[in-house]
């Protein structure tokens, strides 16, 4: 039987923050959180491959919402939930410290307009909320078109003073969701490879 798509959507107004996110899952288990999801393909495959680990997408785009949940809910995946929310006020708001395995943060918007850019979510405050929510050893994993977007990345992960001391850099690997010659397995990733734009990663761990 079907998975009804009330059991893959997040409504926050169930919950008081900060919240036990294994409780979306009925089950315990380590979290990933991906912000951005999308469509949803790059978390369905990565979930597929890994059923011990429970997967939380976030996606601001209705749109895009309502099209990841769905396919959840075809796919029947049980260990995926798909929330609609502006994930930097659900980061630093609902979840609690600790508890996040990794975040995966694909081809975020770069927000190139200076009257945009503090929708960016690789400020140092957010990062200093992503560095709080993981676990010890916990990753996060990023990777983007944008050149210049991602030499801001670079500079508030690596290089902003109250901020680098906090991670270390380690090798980003393709995900298992990927198929050969990708870094990720999402649409952004396969339509920009097809028009050949370099694809530019980076991973920290939390030390």
């Amino acid at each position: 039987m079907a998975k009804a798509l009330e059991e893959i959507i997040v409504d926050l107004d169930k919950f008081i923050p900060p919240m036990d996110l294994g409780v979306l899952f009925g089950r315990s288990g380590p979290v990933h959180i991906e912000v951005g999801c999308g469509k949803g393909t790059f978390i369905l495959n990565q979930a597929k491959r890994h059923p011990e680990i429970n997967f939380l997408g976030i996606e601001w785009a209705n749109e895009f919402y309502r099209y990841c949940a769905d396919r959840m809910r075809r796919w029947e995946m049980a260990n995926v939930r798909i929330l609609r929310a502006d994930a930097r006020e659900f980061i630093g708001r609902f979840v609690k410290d600790s508890s996040v395995g990794a975040f995966h943060v694909y081809f975020p918007d770069p927000w190139p307009k200076r009257r945009h850019q503090k929708r960016r979510f690789f400020t140092p405050e957010n990062i200093r909320q992503v560095w709080r929510c993981l676990v010890g050893g916990g990753q996060l994993r990023t990777a983007t078109d944008h050149a210049e977007y991602f030499e801001i990345m670079s500079q508030v992960l690596l290089q902003e003073p109250g901020i680098a001391e906090l991670f270390e850099p380690v090798e980003f690997y393709p995900a298992d969701a990927a198929d050969p010659g990708e870094w990720v397995g999402s649409n952004f990733e396969r339509k920009y490879m097809k028009e050949g734009r370099p694809i530019y990663t980076l991973a920290v761990k939390k030390r």
